[in-house]
């Protein structure tokens, strides 16, 4: 009987220390697939993130080549209006020049016209005395004549101030015309400038907030 339970003791022991070596190695093979699991997970989300990286320097590069260009293009039109500046200051000043010569050149015609005049008026005054000292039968004869020698003299005169009055009124209107002008174009480059710059700082903004969403 004792051999018969140190038999069944050893068995029963046996039996246990089996089952505690399965479910060791069990526990231990559970383990490792957990570990290689894991490993994977964690190549896996490695390897993402390095194509995510990767992704992220091209869009990068591209970005900074984008940024390049529409760096190179603000200057572009930076120097552009800066010309379109200087031309249209040029073009200013022939302006003033243009509008001092034809205020010169109406003064001028003006001070010839009036030295005609005053020759006129003492032709006329000439005529009247030598009226007065002629006989009377040639007075009214001569006195016409004077007359309308003298009217169409004036008459000739005042055509000529006032087609050229005319001449330098339409160059006066052409010069102010042509200011206008240059002034429109300055603003309409300035407000291109404007918009070509706030089109680009958009652009930045939305590729920027595309990056971060």
């Amino acid at each position: 009987l004792t051999n018969y339970i140190t038999v069944i003791l050893f068995t029963f022991q046996t039996n246990i220390l089996t089952e505690l070596k399965n479910w060791k190695l069990s526990l231990i093979q559970h383990h490792r697939l957990q570990m290689k699991q894991e490993t994977d997970k964690h190549a896996a989300h490695v390897k993402q993130l390095c194509n995510e990286m990767e992704n992220l320097k091209e869009l990068l590069q591209t970005y900074e080549i984008s940024v390049a260009r529409k760096e190179e293009v603000i200057t572009n039109l930076s120097q552009a209006l800066q010309k379109e500046k200087e031309r249209v200051e040029l073009m200013r000043k022939f302006t003033l020049w243009r509008i001092q010569h034809a205020k010169a050149s109406q003064e001028e015609y003006a001070n010839r016209l009036a030295d005609r005049q005053f020759r006129t008026t003492l032709m006329k005054k000439a005529w009247a005395a030598w009226r007065s000292v002629n006989a009377e039968k040639w007075k009214d004869k001569v006195a016409r004549a004077c007359q309308l020698r003298a009217e169409d003299v004036c008459v000739q005169l005042t055509n000529d101030y006032e087609a050229k009055i005319a001449e330098l009124t339409a160059n006066l209107e052409w010069t102010k015309a042509e200011i206008a002008r240059l002034h429109s174009e300055r603003d309409q480059y300035k407000d291109t400038m404007k918009k070509a710059f706030m089109r680009g700082v958009c652009a930045l903004n939305m590729e920027a907030m595309t990056v971060l969403q």
